[in-house]
Formats: structure tokens, C-alpha cells, sequence
């Protein structure tokens, strides 16, 4: 089942934030209420290596780097297996979209300014409310968690100013030229029947106590499954499982009581799944060891196999065709602002 149809799709200011930017910390285009400076057209400091000039506009290895650093970052594992050739060139083609995509932040951005397009604080401020909110989170929850991962409010706050303008901005580019009709929403649910099939899903809660990684391991192991039958003996006394999950569990679903929501057949390991799908709803396990620990799982709820009809799913099948089509449409229009603007790249390149 494809998840862009049948899921929430993405928040507005980041269909055309994913075209240019992601993960990009530099400053917004637009300032609330004023007109932000024309970038640095004179040059960088003598330090500062320069990628590529756009329209007079130079953009620093620097700002690749920031992009790329990440990106590796998340590729870490793959890269090691990697040959050094290989992954010499895996690191060269990162950095080309990284490239790519300030190349067009900086050609949308100057028609942005042209535009004068200007958010206000109110459309930044609901913005972070609609985030936190989709997260589950306060606007302070949110925040914090953002900190934790290198992202300061102010930072936030501009790259959302960003994305809002961008977005205003190519809203307006294709206006009255997007349509999905029910038709189209119809045609493509009857040639895509396995994407609206949802599989038997259960709803399980668990108890997860790992052993120490500290000490000697038959010890932790030994401890850790004692620890997790004394609970199992409370549970069958009468204790509150949620309450037991919260206070015990080493599950980032602790918080929860443990819960884990839905979810199909090979979205877990083997053991933890196939105790979980034979329990009925209201049951709990024995002990059930997998390799991160050992778990007491309490079934809470079940659905058999079903087919999403297109009434239900017609709304999100047009919302996620219209998306794609405003992709498309963003994509294209920067590719035409490139292929018009003067972009030079150093000799040395």
C-alpha cells in the first residue's frame, strides 16, 4: 500500500521546501513586514571557496558542505562497505544535488523578492502550532525536541518563513493551470487496486526490559528475564499493564503504556509477531525473548484484511494527485530559471 495516498499528506510549505532545500539552515528570503538586502553579489571572502556563481550570486562550498555533511552522515553504513572508488563517487553525486538544490534556491528566491512576498508572523506562528501539533507534541515539546536535534526557534521560524513564501509564491505560478478531477482520482484507484488493500493489523502494547550491556551478559540476561517475570506475575495478580509499561519498559512507547498502535504482518521481528497475531484482543503474553529483550505483549485490538472503497479514498487520491502536479510544475518552472540565468562555475571545477 502506497503510504502518499492512503496517509496525511505532507504539509503545504514543504512541497516546494523538498524541491530546493531540505535540510537547509541558511537565512529566509523574506523578512516579516520588510524586504530582506539582495545577497552578496561582491564576492566571498578570500576563505571562503566558491562552488558557483548564479546570476552574480556566489554560493560557498561551505553551504554544499552543510547539506552534504548530513546526508553522509545518514549514508554512513553504506558507504563503508563501499569501495574507496565507489564511495568517491557516491560523495560526488551528494554533492551535485546538493548543488542542484541551492542553485535553485537562490533562482526562486530572487523572483520571491521581486514578488515581494511577505509572510507575517501569525502564518509562521500557526505554522509551528500545525508541526507540533501533527507530532503530538506543545509548541514547547516541539521546540525542545527540535533543539535537541541542532535546530534553534529562530532558525525554525525562518526556514518556515522560507518555505511559506516559496510555496505563496508558486501558488500563484499555477493557479488555474493544476486540476484533478474525480475522474482522474477514479482512474487511478482502478489501476492501482493493491495500493488500497490494507492487511489483518493488530493493535499490541508491550513491556520491553533489556539486559544491562554492562557486566557480564548471562548475568544481564539472567536479571533482565527475572525482572520481566515478576512483572508477568504482578499482571496476572491484577496490575494495570499501561501503568506497569510506563514504569518498567525500556520501549520508547513506555510514555504510552506501551502502546504501539497498529500495525501489519513484517513490521516487527518474527517472534514478537507471531505471538502477537495469535493472541485475541484483551490478551496477554508469557514471557516472549526477541534479540532486543524480553516482552510481555498485550493484543488491544484487531482488524481483519479490508479494501480502502474509493469514496474513502477518493479526497486524498485528488489531494495526492494534485501535489504530484504541482511538483511536477515546480520542477519544471526551475529548471526554466536556470536554463536562463548566467551560472559559472570556478575553473578549478
Amino acid at each position: 500500500m502506497r503510504n502518499w495516498i492512503l496517509s496525511v499528506s505532507i504539509s503545504a510549505c514543504l512541497v516546494i521546501f523538498a524541491l530546493l532545500c531540505p535540510g537547509c539552515g541558511s537565512d529566509d528570503p523574506v523578512e516579516s513586514g520588510a524586504d530582506k538586502p539582495e545577497p552578496n553579489a561582491v564576492g566571498a571572502p578570500a576563505a571562503e571557496a566558491v562552488a558557483v556563481t548564479v546570476n552574480g550570486i556566489d554560493i560557498l562550498e561551505s553551504e554544499v558542505e552543510e547539506i552534504v555533511r548530513p546526508s553522509m552522515a545518514n549514508w554512513a553504513g553504506k558507504t563503508k562497505s563501499m569501495s574507496a572508488e565507489d564511495s568517491a563517487g557516491f560523495t560526488a553525486q551528494l554533492r551535485q544535488q546538493a548543488l542542484e538544490q541551492l542553485i535553485r534556491r537562490v533562482l526562486l528566491d530572487a523572483e520571491i523578492r521581486q514578488a515581494k512576498v511577505v509572510i507575517s508572523d501569525d502564518a509562521v506562528r500557526s505554522q509551528i502550532e500545525e508541526l507540533a501539533s501533527a507530532q503530538g507534541m506543545s509548541v514547547a515539546g516541539f521546540t525542545e525536541t527540535m533543539k535537541q536535534h541542532g535546530h534553534t526557534l529562530d532558525g525554525m521560524r525562518r526556514e518556515i518563513r522560507a518555505g511559506l513564501a516559496r510555496n505563496q509564491f508558486m501558488a500563484a505560478q499555477w493557479e488555474g493551470k493544476i486540476n484533478v478531477t474525480e475522474d482522474d482520482a477514479k482512474k487511478y484507484y482502478d489501476e492501482n487496486t493493491e495500493e488500497f488493500k490494507v492487511p489483518e493489523q493488530v493493535r499490541a502494547s508491550h513491556i520491553l526490559i533489556k539486559p544491562e550491556t554492562v557486566g557480564d551478559p548471562n548475568e544481564e540476561r539472567a536479571k533482565a528475564k527475572t525482572r520481566i517475570a515478576g512483572l508477568l506475575a504482578q499482571i496476572k495478580d491484577g496490575a494495570d499493564f499501561a501503568e506497569l509499561a510506563k514504569a518498567n519498559s525500556s520501549c520508547p512507547s513506555a510514555p504510552n503504556g506501551g502502546d504501539l498502535n497498529f500495525f501489519p504482518r513484517g513490521q516487527t521481528t518474527p517472534a514478537f509477531e507471531k505471538v502477537a497475531f495469535e493472541l485475541k484482543v484483551g490478551e496477554f503474553s508469557g514471557v516472549v525473548e526477541t534479540d532486543y529483550g524480553f516482552h510481555i505483549i498485550k493484543v488491544t485490538d484487531h482488524m481483519d484484511p479490508t479494501v480502502v472503497s474509493f469514496e474513502q479514498a477518493r479526497d486524498r487520491i485528488i489531494e495526492a494527485l494534485t501535489q504530484a502536479k504541482q511538483i511536477e510544475f515546480a520542477d519544471e518552472y526551475l529548471k526554466k530559471l536556470k536554463a536562463e540565468a548566467e551560472i559559472i562555475y570556478p575553473s578549478n571545477t
